[in-house]
């Protein structure tokens, strides 16, 4: 079998089409083509939906994709247990929950960018529960996840947790709720204002509604934290933040925390990823070490009181 043939077919499914394949690889379409159609020819079946556009692997090809991930991840490995001490090449796939995009993430990509400038970063932001499966299927080499307290891992990953991260109710001034404590019972006559299904911190409150019986209205689905910040803050709805985040928007002003005792939450941050070609041993070092520095930094700053300070 060659690599190559192996090497061509992924970049087709990963770019979706045999043009951005082929400058990918910079060779022509009818010599990309061709690799692809000697890898069928050995295989005996069709990888590729050609009818579809953009380009997608048939069932068979998207489990053949998998395969040969992980057949250039080993080769990857083996070029580089001859040379350890190389710089890294190629290509890092890095999976992050918006929330991360949104709030940390910048640090480790500039000490990733400045320590291996020849390595080629592919950040992909997603909900965790996908994040995990795409490491699972290898189409990711690395991901930080967010997972409520106790939430299983996959045994064959290796995890390493990284920080806790609270959170918090918010709510409009404009509802008046009061400054005392206040139950979850209370909470669930409102509507709430919350990232889509999958989101850790909806999870968490999805899973607290249900244990205590309670109904659990969401009138605004919305993506990004300030967006639904600006939606808490005009009445749509009470919502989650994490303290820094809030502590950092120009509308705190307009937001209150509500203490609920009846629902502590929290995440923790998580960075998981599977066996390691050794050519990304040390960035995924570099990844965890940055993130633990700017995820402890924050939380040492991200303070916010009811009285918006």
């Amino acid at each position: 079998m060659n690599t190559r043939d192996l090497e061509a077919f992924v970049a087709v499914v990963e770019a979706g089409s045999m043009v951005r394949a082929s400058e990918k690889l910079f060779l022509t379409q009818p010599g990309l083509t061709r690799r692809v159609q000697n890898l069928e020819a050995m295989l005996g079946i069709e990888l590729l939906d050609r009818q579809n556009k953009p380009l997608k692997p048939t069932a068979a090809g998207n489990e053949v994709y998998g395969l040969a991930r992980t057949v250039l991840r080993a080769v990857d490995g083996l070029m580089s247990v001859a040379s350890p001490d190389s710089e890294p090449t190629g290509e890092f796939r890095i999976g992050v929950p918006p929330f991360l995009s949104e709030l940390a993430l910048e640090q480790p990509i500039d000490r990733l960018r400045s320590a291996f400038p020849k390595l080629t970063l592919r950040v992909t932001a997603g909900w965790s529960p996908g994040l995990l499966q795409g490491i699972e299927q290898a189409k990711a080499d690395a991901a930080v996840v967010l997972l409520p307290e106790g939430a299983p891992l996959p045994e064959a990953l290796t995890s390493t947790r990284l920080a806790y991260k609270p959170t918090v109710v918010v709510a409009p001034r404009s509802f008046g709720i009061t400054d005392e404590p206040t139950s979850l019972a209370a909470l669930s006559g409102y509507p709430w204002v919350l990232n889509q299904d999958g989101c850790g911190m909806r999870s968490a409150l999805s899973r607290a509604m249900a244990v205590a019986g309670l109904p659990f209205n969401v009138a605004v689905e919305a993506f990004g934290s300030e967006l639904q910040l600006s939606l808490v803050a005009r009445g749509l709805g009470v919502g989650l933040a994490a303290p820094e985040v809030l502590a950092r928007s120009a509308l705190r002003g307009a937001l209150q925390v509500v203490d609920v005792p009846d629902f502590r939450s929290g995440l923790n941050v998580w960075l998981v990823h599977g066996a390691l070609p050794g050519r990304l041993v040390r960035p995924v070092e570099v990844m965890r070490d940055a993130l633990i520095e700017k995820l402890e930094k924050d939380a040492g700053c991200g303070s916010f009181t009811a009285a918006g300070g």
